[in-house]
């Protein structure tokens, strides 16, 4: 797998208290990579590292293969799960603004945002300033802002907060579509349910330290508990293979779902 991101045995520790523990991660380029883990287990220290916002006391971080530089921040782009626009400036001016901020012109920044304010049905609101808008509104303007610049690397921590679920799938569809175009995402979150739709594999932080990995299939094949299914055959000439000897084609174990996994990986 060609990695473009990884950390290697990251520390940070803040007073007495250590956010993370020799943490080592690989992410693939090209696929979704869910940062998982419950309150306080280090997952946005790990994000503001890698933002370069904060230094690990040890460890390394690397990025296409070379390590982390301030030069490299600019191919990422982050959405926080805290929300930083100003709310009395125009939508529209505002955007074009933090667009400039990563390196666009004015000109390019105008139309990649009408391309995207088209396509999320927001364009009306062009001309409000972002206090009239609603928290999910406001949530994707700064959806828009964060992926704008096309960079390699996007990291969402806990981007459908606050949506409602129309809303949800289609920021979940634009997400998709951001991965098959060749882009790298890596999804903070407590949704495990939406991990299963979303991620290609997973890393699990508890108590600072990385106790999971893998890809998603991987993982929940990891905490199978022996149990099989037979699947019912309904093609005739199929059912007739059956009747005679059921192939293995037709068993399959039974997965726990991510939400299993999590709650048997934190408990262990």
């Amino acid at each position: 797998m060609d990695i473009i991101l990884s950390t290697d045995k990251v520390c940070k520790r803040f007073d007495t208290h250590v956010a993370l523990d020799e943490v080592s991660i690989e992410v693939g380029r090209g696929r979704i990579f869910g940062l998982l883990g419950p309150n306080g287990a280090g997952k946005t220290t790990l994000i503001r590292i890698i933002n370069h916002i904060s230094a690990p006391d040890s460890g390394s971080v690397s990025f296409n293969g070379h390590p982390l530089s301030w030069a490299d921040v600019s191919n990422i782009g982050y959405l926080p799960e805290e929300r930083g626009l100003y709310k009395k400036m125009k939508v529209g001016e505002q955007a074009i603004y933090l667009a400039q901020l990563k390196g666009l012109s004015a000109s390019d920044a105008r139309k990649r945002l009408q391309e995207w304010f088209e396509r999320l049905d927001i364009m009306a609101w062009w001309n409000k300033k972002l206090e009239e808008l609603s928290k999910g509104m406001q949530q994707k303007v700064q959806f828009v802002i964060t992926v704008l610049h096309e960079p390699e690397l996007l990291i969402f921590d806990e981007p459908f907060s606050g949506f409602d679920p129309v809303n949800a799938e289609i920021l979940k569809q634009e997400i998709l579509r951001l991965r098959d175009a060749g882009h790298t995402i890596i999804y903070s979150t407590h949704n495990m349910a939406s991990v299963e739709d979303v991620c290609d594999d997973i890393a699990l932080i508890n108590h600072s330290r990385l106790v999971l990995s893998g890809s998603v299939e991987e993982v929940k094949g990891r905490y199978a508990d022996g149990r099989y299914e037979i699947r019912a055959v309904t093609d005739e000439a199929q059912a007739r293979l059956v009747a005679a000897s059921i192939p293995d084609a037709s068993i399959h174990p039974i997965l726990p779902s991510m939400n299993e996994v999590f709650l048997k990986a934190v408990s262990e």
